[in-house]
């Protein structure tokens, strides 16, 4: 795994739930999951009763997940995108995911899981800083886009 790859994997696993993106029907969509990582890869815990891992089982997915809730100044968000697959977690993985909801959607939580192989990861960093800039928002790079020292595109934006 790439340093960037390494970086993706360690923010993640800084919290808990994420997003996961696909298309069912020729339609997009977007589904929340509970995620741990194991073994560099993503494990995904969904409700099955909203039918989306039918979707993502056997296809490319992408799944992503970020701080932008934790009052934290160094913002980020990572995605990873691979191929899904239905798996059997191992008691130790269960274990990591810890207690799921009750209820989702008014039905009773039945979890299905699934694992993510990432075939590549992003990174994306926020940047706020405390001087104005010429256009008076703030002192951000307004979305400059930077390579890493492995010649990978990195994307810094401004929002």
């Amino acid at each position: 795994m790439s340093t960037d790859d390494l970086r993706a994997i360690e923010l993640l696993n800084r919290v808990r739930y994420g997003r996961v993106a696909t298309s069912m029907r020729a339609m997009p969509f977007v589904a929340p999951a509970r995620h741990i990582v194991a073994d560099n890869r993503v494990v995904l815990r969904m409700h099955r009763g909203m039918g989306y891992h039918q979707a993502c089982s056997g296809s490319v997915v992408a799944y992503g997940a970020d701080n932008f809730h934790s009052g934290e100044s160094d913002l980020w968000a990572v995605q990873f995108t691979g191929t899904a697959t239905m798996v059997r977690p191992t008691q130790d993985q269960l274990e990591l995911f810890g207690p799921g909801p009750h209820r989702v959607d008014g039905e009773p939580f039945d979890p299905v899981y699934m694992r993510l192989t990432p075939q590549f990861a992003t990174v994306h960093t926020l940047e706020y800083g405390t001087e104005p800039s010429a256009n008076g928002i703030g002192s951000g790079d307004g979305g400059r886009t930077r390579e890493s020292a492995n010649g990978r595109r990195q994307d810094s934006h401004a929002a």
